[in-house]
């Protein structure tokens, strides 16, 4: 019999809280399951001629579309005084973050849910950046750059900001703290908007502003895309061939990405407590752990990163090929993407069913006038779904199949990568052998760590 953990909603939440809930259930059939599902498609594209791993990924238009990018703007302008106003609330409103709408919008609408529907449905970020609206004023204003980016850092500082925001989500005593979350927005919106006056807006953004370039990154993916005047849909990753501006250390960012994923999930095991022997049922706070987890998410991420080079190198050399680390990295990285994505909604999900309830109070009733806009007055959040084993099933299987689909298409992607740089279906195959051998390990691990006990 294994064990799954399930996020237990208390008054604090998002890695804030500190008990322990463990669900019995037989995990092991289903992760024995998601790992062969993931190995014969692996092997199906490899035999398959490699026309048809192409054909998966057709775009079909749908309608005719268009969108003003005024309307966008003044989309992206509301979003920006919402940010705003959000901030004000966290410094001035209650301090409970289950019903301040700081946390509220900022932990479960944007860090939970908005990378889902970037990565599964269309751009969303397109919409809701809060600095988008002044790209075009700073343009205009500023005739050129006051600085420029070193071009030799290319968009490492945003995976230096992606770790450090990592570490303060994982680390920080109280990142969900209404006051203490209104000062850090404070800061990263200062030093946002003025970097891109001192820089330039465009490449502020391409470069160091880390939820812009992941945004963009996770926009490969979506099943939803405006190409010309035309809405137009596909399987998920068919907008992964089109092209991208491509910055020196985008594939650090995308592996990091993924490394900060999964070492929050392994964050909350019981196994990663008896590693740096803490007692999960006698959990002493996330003040008694910061330097362990801060130690843990960089190595983590260096052994992840050392990992996949080893694979890409190591299926170079068996192609017979001639390709620097470079070249391997920025052409297999991104194949990573879809497992960043599923970890990520995977991880998630038993949250957002718990604490999107707390959003749709909030939005019912948004200035706490008592206004009833969606009609939920006298509804009550509710974590009953956790006390029956068959709602329990299902958000375990839903998590597992999410995981899963991320790893199949990426094997795909994987492989369509193969043949683009090497040429031929057999040296294709030599080359990917070890990345695939990654991706079926990583399935592996990313299945237990939802079925592994946990403290959240």
């Amino acid at each position: 019999m294994s064990v799954v953990g399930i996020t237990t909603p208390t008054k604090a939440f998002s890695h804030a809280t500190g008990q322990s809930f463990i669900a019995l259930l037989p995990t092991g059939p289903y992760i024995a399951l998601g790992v062969l599902i993931v190995a014969l498609s692996l092997m199906l594209v490899w035999f398959l001629p490699s026309q048809v791993p192409y054909k998966l990924f057709k775009k079909i238009n749908l309608i005719e579309f268009r969108i003003n990018s005024s309307t966008q703007e003044i989309s992206s302008f509301i979003s920006f005084l919402f940010v705003v106003w959000g901030i004000q609330t966290g410094l001035n409103g209650t301090r409970d973050p289950l019903e301040n709408p700081l946390t509220l919008g900022f932990w479960v609408a944007f860090w939970m849910a908005a990378p889902m529907i970037q990565g599964y449905l269309f751009n969303l970020w397109g919409w809701i950046s809060p600095w988008q609206w002044a790209v075009k004023p700073l343009t205009i204003l500023l005739s050129r750059p006051w600085l420029k980016l070193p071009d030799q850092a290319g968009i490492l500082p945003a995976v230096a900001i992606l770790l450090m925001f990592s570490a303060f989500t994982l680390a920080d005593p109280a990142p969900d703290d209404p006051a203490r979350l209104a000062s850090v927005l404070t800061v990263y919106m200062t030093m946002t908007f003025s970097g891109m006056v001192v820089f330039g807006p465009e490449r502020w953004l391409e470069r160091v502003e880390f939820f812009s370039v992941m945004m963009v990154q996770l926009k490969r993916l979506a099943v939803f895309a405006q190409r010309g005047d035309k809405l137009c849909a596909g399987w998920l990753g068919w907008q992964f061939k089109d092209n991208i501006k491509i910055f020196r250390g985008i594939s650090i960012f995308i592996l990091v990405l993924l490394g900060t994923g999964s070492f929050d999930g392994l964050n909350e095991t019981f196994f990663w407590f008896d590693q740096i022997g803490v007692n999960p049922l006698d959990f002493p706070g996330r003040s008694a752990v910061v330097i362990p987890v801060v130690i843990g998410l960089l190595s983590a991420n260096l052994i992840l990163i050392g990992l996949f080079i080893i694979m890409i190198t190591i299926g170079n050399r068996l192609a017979s090929g001639h390709l620097n680390t470079t070249t391997l990295l920025n052409a297999f990285a991104p194949t990573v993407l879809p497992i960043a994505l599923a970890y990520h909604t995977a991880h998630y999900l038993p949250s957002l069913l718990v604490e999107g309830q707390y959003v749709l109070l909030a939005l019912n009733d948004p200035l706490g006038n008592g206004f009833n806009l969606l009609g939920l007055d006298g509804f009550y959040v509710t974590t009953g779904f956790f006390n029956h084993r068959e709602t329990v099933r299902l958000i375990w299987l839903s998590q597992a199949f999410v995981i899963t689909l991320g790893h199949v298409i990426s094997v795909i992607l994987a492989h369509l990568e193969s043949v683009r740089i090497y040429g031929d279906s057999v040296r294709a195959v030599y080359a990917g052998l070890p990345v695939a051998i990654f991706m079926v390990l990583y399935t592996w691990l990313g299945l237990w760590l939802l079925a592994a006990p946990k403290i959240s």
